[in-house]
């Protein structure tokens, strides 16, 4: 009716044995009874804008865009990929924006990379940015720790409350 178990088997320390195995034997109850994936959501493909169309208006998702055609309209996105021949005329913020193709407009992005078929008309704010031979950009390049950020440049804030943070002291010297 009943077994030995392990708990009970001669050995060195039963009583740390004792205290050790019911909390392995509780671990795998919890584990199974809250059910968690074994592997992530597979990650959905990115929404593709064909070469024959044009988009008028913004956009804005948590997923990636890649874009053949021509948008007229600000692109928020994860992956931004624009393509060879496509166009986009408005401000694009991504985690990561790779271009082969042509940006007019403002660029943030934590990864920026232009390829040598790129070709950009306006400022770039960027964490980390690859400029490859061969492509064409107009305009001025920022790092920024947070580029995602549209409050406006992140660099002034903290020089404003250097600057006044020093005024007391003076004051009272």
């Amino acid at each position: 009716m009943f077994s030995k178990s392990r708990i009970n088997e001669p050995g060195a320390k039963p009583a740390d044995d004792a205290a050790a195995k019911p909390s392995e034997t509780a671990a795998p109850p919890r584990q199974s009874s809250d059910f968690t994936p074994s592997a992530p959501k597979a990650k959905p493909p990115a929404s593709i804008l064909s070469a024959d169309l044009t988009v008028t208006g913004n956009m804005k998702t948590t997923g990636d865009i890649q874009v053949e055609g021509t948008v007229e309209g600000d692109i928020r996105a994860h992956l931004l990929t624009v393509g060879e021949g496509a166009t986009i005329k408005g401000e694009v913020i991504a985690d990561d924006v790779i271009v082969n193709g042509r940006i007019v407009g403002r660029v943030r992005g934590l990864k920026v990379r232009l390829t040598s078929t790129a070709r950009v008309e306006g400022d770039i704010i960027h964490k980390t940015i690859a400029i490859e031979s061969g492509a064409h950009f107009e305009g001025s390049v920022q790092r920024q720790d947070d580029p995602l950020s549209t409050g406006g440049p992140a660099k002034p804030a903290p020089a404003s409350a250097v600057k006044t943070a020093p005024r007391p002291a003076d004051a009272k010297t």
